[in-house]
């Protein structure tokens, strides 16, 4: 269940009870899948420079989010996404190794009209390969994407070969859309960037799919 207080602010949440649970049960068995198919855990940052986003993601990005300055006036943000900061870690730290594989699950914000499938305060689920040795992991990472959204429903499409927001994809990218969400069908965002591969998962639609029993 959500637990609402007078104080809270707009679009974020306070999940208790059986919901907690399953939210829970759903990320172990995430956490399952990747590590299966050779992922290591990467915990981010939730506060970062606010050029890490506009370098990597696009000066659009700024508008949907949080920044401030601190007591030194450096510009920060709360992070509202993750793909731009393994792509650091991978130029910093895995310049040469070969297929690093890395999953993360973290809180994101961004500042957008809220409605169900979409806060201002959510979680996504991600896995990134940082300079793959194989021309087969783009379709390896598709295989996994669609085998974690097929724990939720069965009733999914698959856009192999879309355009992404995001100024970092060198390429099309590819997408996971569950019709019977509505307006916030897309599930699952990724593609190809310099230094690897990757994909997310909006983890809050993903525990609004319903699987028949």
């Amino acid at each position: 269940m959500e637990l609402k207080i007078e104080a809270q602010a707009r679009g974020v949440r306070i999940i208790a009870g059986d919901e907690a649970k399953n939210r829970r049960a759903l990320l172990n068995q995430l956490i399952a899948i990747a590590e299966a198919a050779g992922f290591e855990e990467i915990i981010l940052p939730s506060v970062e420079p606010s050029s890490v986003y506009v370098d990597k993601a696009g000066p659009e990005i700024l508008g949907q989010m949080y920044v401030f300055p601190d007591k030194k006036n450096r510009s920060l943000c709360l992070r509202p996404e993750a793909t731009a900061t393994v792509q650091l870690i991978a130029d910093k730290y895995y310049p040469r190794q070969k297929n690093v594989k890395l999953w993360y699950f973290e809180r994101c914000w961004r500042y957008e009209r809220p409605q169900e499938g979409r806060y201002r305060e959510f979680f996504q689920f991600g896995l990134e390969v940082l300079n793959p040795d194989s021309a087969n992991v783009r379709d390896e990472l598709i295989a996994l994407a669609e085998k974690m959204v097929g724990l939720k429903t069965e009733e999914y499409i698959l856009a192999r070969a879309v355009k992404r927001g995001l100024d970092y994809y060198t390429t099309d990218g590819f997408e996971i859309a569950v019709p019977a969400l509505g307006a916030q069908k897309q599930v699952v965002g990724g593609g190809t960037y310099k230094q690897g591969i990757g994909f997310a998962i909006g983890f809050d639609r993903l525990m609004l799919c319903q699987r028949p029993d």
